[in-house]
């Protein structure tokens, strides 16, 4: 007996009702995305492995999924790595291609590739599936979809307060009310390495940092002892553990805490022209704060930086985020082109839209009508009807089979179809359809204007 298939961990199928509500996601983002003037690219499902590698991190770089070379991959494999068995060595030359991470550094070799056909500022959308080789849990995916969108060409900081905007008319008109925007400034982490003696250890600081939320301020204080971090630089930066007040208070100790780097200083400005702006502007539903050890541990962003909280009582992470990154294509020999980008994370936003209950009944709205199968003449004079209910817009459907009718009312009934047109000899002499509306019972026999209508 054959064994029953499976999917790899980390992967799922979708059900008609799931791809509906996600296509339903994914078009409220891609609405918003063009409001605000951003134009969609794809680009390919993999990368040159070149493109990718060193780009995330050490961490980031473990969960990029490499793809054999096609052939005898081992034919050119190094011997001497083989014997060895040294697989980080052997997979250079034995694995040329990786499946892409994210979307914003193939946006970055988008941009310097095709930089001569791209009017600056650019400012682009992208929607597709990335891979990463993590640890399947609760909204973690190995396979998921990234909505990003990103400007890149200019340094102006009111970049960041529409994007801002933008995940706020999002998730307002997902009905996520309550959602936090959380945003900090590298700068200002920079400034807080240097002032505790710590510059030497900034990337190990900020990891560490990042994860305040996941593993709690005893264990922060662990990873950066177990980094080499001093425990004089931990206890200056004591305070930042417990960092309360609104964001104007927030930024006068910040602008305290920092008045010796002029690093940090910079950063302090960028976050007041950014929030002071944004409050001044207002937000339907948003929640804006300031969290100074929110850090994100992405080497590449230089500015600004934000991750999206859920509502308050949903058990869920991040849904969102990103951040300025002022010379990410200089990695492919463009320099100074600044950027700045956010990205929706559709995978967790649909579970916590589930776990609320906030999906409209009317996404995963199914036919209206069943045309039920009688014999050749019967489909025949049904299908002209079906035909023009289809050119008006209607969703109607007809069973394919001449099988018994209580087998035709049973795929209706599963299928959750509201109405069943029904035509036999008497209809087709009288030019008319008998509807039974399958909720309530009743029937009635109707004209096609009358049916039309009924169905609209």
């Amino acid at each position: 007996m054959a064994s029953k298939p499976s999917i790899p961990k980390g992967t799922r199928d979708f059900s008609p009702s799931e791809v509906a509500k996600r296509q339903y996601i994914i078009q409220k983002i891609r609405t918003h995305f063009e409001n605000f003037g951003y134009q969609p690219i794809e680009t390919p499902t993999f990368e040159n492995s070149e493109t990718l590698m060193g780009k995330y991190g050490e961490e980031g770089d473990r969960l990029i999924f490499k793809i054999l070379n096609s052939g005898d991959y081992l034919a050119k494999a190094n011997e001497r790595y083989l014997s060895e068995k040294d697989s980080n060595k052997l997979t250079s030359s034995i694995s040329e291609k990786a499946l892409r991470y994210d979307l914003t550094v193939p946006f970055a070799r988008y941009v310097v590739q095709h930089q001569n056909d791209i009017e600056f500022p650019f400012k682009r959308y992208q929607i597709q599936p990335v891979w990463r080789a993590d640890k399947p849990q609760k909204g973690r995916f190995r396979e998921f979809y990234q909505c990003d969108a990103d400007v890149v060409g200019s340094t102006s900081l009111w970049q960041e307060v529409e994007l801002v905007q933008l995940y706020d008319a999002v998730f307002t008109d997902l009905g996520l009310k309550g959602v936090t925007i959380k945003i900090n400034n590298r700068k200002i982490l920079s400034g807080i390495a240097e002032v505790i003696g710590a510059s030497d250890k900034l990337i190990d600081f900020t990891v560490a940092l990042d994860k305040l939320d996941k593993i709690g301020e005893d264990g922060v204080k662990k990873e950066m002892i177990a980094k080499g971090i001093s425990e004089t630089a931990i206890e200056k930066v004591q305070p930042l553990f417990h960092f309360t007040g609104t964001i104007t208070e927030k930024i006068q100790k910040l602008s305290a805490l920092l008045s010796s780097s002029a690093e940090g200083m910079k950063g302090v400005e960028e976050l007041q022209f950014i929030c002071s702006n944004v409050m001044d502007l207002g937000l339907s539903s948003a929640i804006l704060d300031l969290d100074v050890t929110l850090a994100r541990g992405l080497n590449y962003y230089t500015g600004a930086i934000f991750e999206i909280a859920p509502p308050s009582g949903v058990s869920m992470g991040s849904i969102g985020g990103g951040g300025r990154y002022d010379d990410l294509t200089g990695i492919f020999g463009l320099k100074n082109m600044s950027g700045v980008g956010i990205s929706f994370g559709l995978d967790r936003i649909y579970l916590v839209i589930e776990e609320l209950g906030l999906f409209p009944e009317t996404v995963t709205s199914t036919s209206k009508a069943l045309f039920f199968n009688l014999g050749q003449e019967e489909t025949q004079y049904a299908m002209k009807a079906i035909t023009d209910l289809r050119r008006a817009g209607i969703k109607v459907e007809m069973y394919p089979d001449n099988v018994k009718m209580g087998k035709q009312f049973q795929y209706a009934d599963k299928r959750s179809i509201p109405f069943a047109v029904i035509v036999g000899g008497d209809e087709i002499a009288n030019n008319n359809y008998s509807v039974k509306n399958l909720v309530s019972g009743e029937q009635h026999k109707l004209s096609f204007e009358e049916l039309k209508a009924m169905l609209a």
